[in-house]
């Protein structure tokens, strides 16, 4: 999911957890424009959004993002390090 052209919003829950959890800016920009979609939620509402995976200078860090297409802006919802007693071994699937 490029940010190419478009805009990014970050929701202040986003900005909250990403000063709590010592995520920064840089961080954030690398996963939305490199990372990996593990999960995918289409009828999220009032956008679509998606579970972006990437690693940050060795650090696992996921971004949950809905990207409005009609003004071409991504909406940063939460940013964390995924909790390795939750995820598969990748950090890209959930553990049952």
């Amino acid at each position: 999911m490029g940010s190419e052209g478009g805009n990014i919003i970050f929701r202040v829950h986003a900005v909250q957890r990403m000063f709590e959890r010592d995520i920064n800016m840089e961080d954030v920009h690398h996963v939305i424009s490199g990372g990996e979609v593990i999960e995918d939620y289409p009828d999220d509402t009032p956008y679509p959004s998606c579970l972006l995976l990437s690693w940050c200078e060795g650090r696992p860090t996921h971004a949950v993002v809905a990207h409005n297409m009609e003004d071409d802006t991504v909406i940063v919802v939460t940013v964390y390090e995924p909790d390795p007693d939750q995820w598969d071994a990748n950090l890209s699937r959930r553990k049952s």
